[in-house]
């Protein structure tokens, strides 16, 4: 087995809308037009590897606690055996446990996160483990390195200037929504490889990056972000980086009009394994 693409049915983490434990099975449904040949990458993503649809992990809905140490687990079970693994959420509070386990095989890794938010705030409401934190105590607990991290689609209001000012202190730079429309989409990618570098990467893929016409069914859905062509370009820019794991979360599909995010966040998995495949 080369890869395993994972469910995580959760979302206890989330502040505002419910709803995306229901994500893994709605992307799965939602995958069923994908063909087994990526014309532009000129590869079969299922023929040059083995992918394998592990299931879904059992996760506690009423233990927070329990929950990210179930997903460390289940993490280091399929990982075990030298693959890959590609989360479907759930809410963004799975990337720390999965980062957790990323690190005891490859040490401090570049996170890749497309997101309309930040996800490096300290607390919400007192709460340490939500949503909205998984980066920040992933970068206080040495999991992250410092020179090579990207946030990429940023937008929509913030806390304060001082959420941007912590945001690089933990090691991040951002690539804003804004940059695709100013610099142009190659200069993002430019920038992008730039940034990772050598080395392994995560990728953590928020499906609200993408603005709300294009991803509706979500839990906290911004105005201003990247059209699905733009995010599927962009990935498509990562053949040849080291991707060691990848996760797409926060798909809601009791938001979701004629499937329109479950089919952006399939197309998104598919076109992470062609870039593996392209590798």
């Amino acid at each position: 087995m080369d890869i395993a693409v994972l469910g995580m049915p959760f979302d206890s983490g989330v502040s505002y809308r419910p709803g995306a434990r229901f994500g893994p099975a709605h992307v799965r449904a939602s995958s069923k037009l994908l063909r087994p040949h990526h014309p532009a990458l000129k590869v079969d993503p299922f023929a040059a590897q083995q992918v394998v649809d592990a299931g879904d992990v059992a996760i506690n809905p009423f233990d927070l606690d329990d929950a990210i140490g179930t997903v460390e687990r289940a993490s280091d079970e399929l990982r075990g055996g030298g693959a890959r693994l590609l989360s479907i959420g759930g809410d963004h509070t799975i990337a720390l446990p999965l980062l957790r386990s990323v690190h005891r095989t490859h040490g401090p890794v570049a996170v890749l996160h497309f997101d309309a938010h930040l996800d490096t705030w300290d607390t919400y409401f007192g709460a340490p483990y939500t949503h909205g934190t998984p980066f920040r105590r992933a970068s206080e607990e040495g999991l992250l390195d410092p020179e090579r991290c990207l946030h990429v689609g940023i937008r929509g209001p913030l806390y304060g200037a001082e959420d941007l000012v912590d945001d690089a202190r933990l090691g991040f730079h951002v690539i804003g929504s804004d940059d695709y429309q100013v610099d142009g989409l190659a200069t993002v990618v430019e920038r992008m490889r730039a940034r990772l570098g050598d080395g392994p990467v995560y990728v953590s893929v928020d499906i609200d990056v993408l603005d709300p016409a294009h991803a509706p069914g979500t839990g906290t859905p911004e105005a201003g972000g990247l059209t699905s062509r733009e995010l599927l370009h962009t990935l498509r820019g990562l053949v040849g980086t080291d991707i060691v794991g990848a996760d797409i979360v926060e798909v809601a599909p009791a938001y979701d009009h004629a499937e329109i995010t479950g089919i952006a966040a399939a197309h998104v998995a598919y076109e992470l394994l062609s870039v593996l495949a392209a590798k």
